[in-house]
């Protein structure tokens, strides 16, 4: 059975950061976006990068960021993955994908079958697809949820991850209707706008990873 891929995405601070680790979260997002509520800066998200453990990956979310200011991110904090959730070109992701080290994700605002269809022109670009609710006031962590019907039948080009509304209440439903190896969480791991609660970081790997022992 394949390991459950979990990222709790949007964490801001350091006790948020080991919940998410103790609760067995495989992957770490922090928001680089200053529009979001969950923006982290670079000093700040470099020394959030330092508490996680190499077993944990350490995802770099960035929404349309220059190519300049790109670089300097990935510098100054060294993730495992680049998460891009803007209007990115597949040419730039196949650039940064043939420079870098790192892992290249595309989330992408799914909203019916065409725009779903359409993910395939990042087939050569990305390593992973993170299918996300269209966008809202952001690019994500609207809490708004994808229509997980939308993926039934679906033949994915690549890897691919789930996001969109997910909670602690109906993440177990979206692993066991969907399939999805990984699961993305931020908004509606919130006990207020932009700030998480660890009782419930604790509560969606648990139900996750549950999910994943039953199929």
């Amino acid at each position: 059975m394949p390991q459950q891929l979990i990222k709790i995405c949007g964490l801001t601070t350091p006790d948020t950061v080991d919940a998410a680790i103790d609760a067995g979260a495989t992957h770490i997002g922090l928001v680089h976006y200053e529009p979001s509520p969950r923006h982290v800066s670079l000093e700040d998200a470099a020394k959030l990068r330092m508490r996680v453990p190499e077993s944990v990956k350490v995802v770099l979310l960035t929404v349309s960021l220059d190519p300049t200011e790109t670089a300097l991110a990935l510098q100054e904090l060294q993730p495992d993955v680049l998460q891009l959730h803007g209007a990115e070109a597949p040419e730039w992701l196949a650039i940064l994908k043939a420079k870098t080290k790192i892992e290249i994700w595309k989330a992408l605002g799914i909203k019916d079958k065409a725009t779903l269809e359409k993910a395939a022109r990042y087939k050569d670009a990305a390593h992973r697809l993170l299918y996300d609710a269209a966008a809202g006031a952001l690019p994500g962590g609207n809490g708004l949820a994808l229509d997980w019907r939308l993926l039934l039948g679906h033949d994915h080009v690549l890897p691919w991850g789930l996001a969109g509304g997910l909670t602690p209440a109906n993440v177990g439903d979206a692993i066991r209707f969907t399939g999805a190896e990984l699961v993305d969480a931020s908004s509606g791991l919130e006990s207020e706008k932009g700030v998480k609660d660890t009782a419930k970081i604790a509560a969606f790997c648990k139900a996750a990873l549950a999910a994943r022992e039953a199929l």
